[in-house]
Parts: structure tokens; C-alpha cells; sequence
């Protein structure tokens, strides 16, 4: 049977100050138990947009994504979707775009902040709204998730880079503050999701460029991280640029999933893992 998957989504990283700012993420690379990725995301590099893109393997032209604005339920097989019709537990401690593409659209603050429905794609839900929601609190809804539910699949999706980019600007030093505080935090709590046989994927929708913006095309806005910390990795550091329509297909690998038919097959190098058939 796969290990459960812990894909941790960073909103608003950039593959320059995640390289250099996140210590214990670069430990882990350099003592051969992570490895790291540059990944080229797709366009509009904005959120909703890309969340779709990592959930689904889909590009915007076709899943419909385009942007912040486009409020309602996705159309397409997402990762839970996957993971749920294969009897796998799913759960989610993330902005609430998400419950918006996989529960419910539009999201309502009184009755979708927790969810716990194991008829609905995400069966277990801890959603905030707040931008300035801290870090600290996203990371202690997540491990609350995980002790209760003892999930399959989980995304954890912590808003603090991107608040703070708006705010301050992607080259700023607040930002690069709030990466070393990020990573601080992972520094807590991987090593009990690492204990209880997770696989753990880290990567970012998106970057920051210098005006506090992100959506166009430069790499300030493109650029972002992977980090992968599972056997089924070769360790090392791989910078040609991975498209970011690959990493749907390889949560489907690490996790014995099927690809759907509108997923890619592209192949990651240092993946141990034959790529599976869609369905």
C-alpha cells in the first residue's frame, strides 16, 4: 500500500528566496533526504488559477480556471476526487478556494470553516479566509486534522509569504523573514508527520515580484520550489525547470492513483516510480 502524501502548498513562494532562505528545508536537501526542484508555473500565475492547475494536472484553457474571480465548483477529476473513489481519506487545512472547487461554491463563513463530509471529495476541512490568518494557527488546524482523521491525502496551505509579499514585495526583507519563519515552522512539525510515515511534498503556486504582485509572466512570478521527501526520490537538486502540470500526475504515482484523461504523463527525474495509465 502507498504512504499517505502530506502536499504542502507554500501560496506565494519564489524559487529564489525559498533557496536560499528556508535552512532546515535546505538541510534536508543537503544531507540527501529531500530533494529539490525548480518548477516553472503555469499561467496566470495567480492563485485560484494554480490551485486548479495542482490539483487537477490541467491548464486554465481547459479546466476554465482563470481567475481569483471565477467562483464554482471545478469540472474536473481533482486529486481528491481520485483519492476518494479509491477508498483513501482525504482532508485539507487551506484557504477557502479551495472548499469552493472541491465542496462548496460560494464558500459561507458560518457553516463551511470545518467540514466533515466523507461524501464529498475533501471528506475533513479546516477552511480560513482571513489573508493575515497566521501560519502558526494554519499548521496546528493541519496536525489537528491529521491526529483525528489519520488522513490518506492532505493539503496544507499556510498564507503567511503571500500576505507578506503583498504587503512588503517579493525582494523585501519582511519576506524574507516570513520564509524563515515558514520554514521554522516546517522544522516542528514534519519530523511527527515524517514519524507517522508520511510522504511530504512542499512546493508554491506561485511567486512575488517586486511590486508585491504576482499573475504576469517574469520569474519572480514563475519560478517556485519543490521539495520532495520520500523514497521514492533519487536525492539531489534538479534545476532545468519542472512544468508545473506534472505534479498532479506524480501525487497520482506516490499514491497509487489513476491519471485521469486529461493529465500529462511527464516524466520527473530522480522519481523511482513507473508512471500509471489513465483511466
Amino acid at each position: 500500500m502507498a504512504n499517505p502524501l502530506m502536499f504542502v502548498l507554500l501560496d506565494g513562494l519564489r524559487f529564489d528566496v525559498a533557496r536560499v532562505a528556508m535552512g532546515y528545508l535546505g538541510h534536508l536537501v543537503e544531507t540527501s533526504q529531500a530533494s529539490f526542484y525548480k518548477v516553472q508555473a503555469e499561467l496566470p500565475s495567480v492563485s485560484r488559477p494554480i490551485y486548479e492547475v495542482l490539483m487537477t494536472g490541467t491548464p486554465s484553457s481547459l479546466n476554465g480556471i482563470t481567475s481569483n474571480q471565477t467562483v464554482r465548483l471545478s469540472n474536473q477529476t481533482s486529486l481528491f476526487h481520485l483519492a476518494a473513489e479509491q477508498g483513501l481519506t482525504t482532508a485539507a487545512a487551506a484557504y477557502y478556494f479551495f472548499s469552493e472547487l472541491y465542496n462548496h461554491a460560494p464558500f459561507n463563513r458560518l457553516t463551511d470553516r470545518e467540514q466533515h463530509h466523507p461524501h464529498l471529495p475533501i471528506q475533513h476541512g479546516k477552511f480560513y479566509w482571513d489573508d493575515a490568518y497566521p501560519d502558526s494557527h494554519l499548521f496546528a488546524d493541519a496536525e489537528a486534522l491529521r491526529r483525528a482523521q489519520n488522513p490518506n491525502f492532505m493539503v496544507v496551505h499556510p498564507g503567511g509569504l503571500d500576505n507578506t509579499g503583498h504587503r512588503f514585495g517579493g525582494e523585501s526583507r519582511e519576506y524574507r523573514n516570513q520564509a524563515i519563519a515558514t520554514d521554522d515552522l516546517l522544522s516542528q512539525i514534519l519530523p511527527h508527520w515524517l514519524a507517522a510515515g508520511y510522504d511530504i511534498l512542499i512546493t508554491a503556486d506561485h511567486g512575488m515580484n517586486p511590486d508585491g504582485q504576482h499573475g504576469g509572466t517574469s520569474a519572480a512570478e514563475r519560478d517556485v520550489p519543490l521539495f520532495c521527501i520520500s523514497s521514492a526520490f533519487e536525492p539531489g537538486v534538479y534545476l532545468d525547470g519542472l512544468s508545473q502540470l506534472a505534479i498532479a500526475p506524480l501525487v497520482c504515482q506516490l499514491l497509487s492513483l489513476p491519471l485521469t484523461p486529461n493529465m500529462r504523463s511527464i516524466p520527473v527525474p530522480g522519481f523511482r516510480l513507473p508512471i500509471p495509465i489513465a483511466s
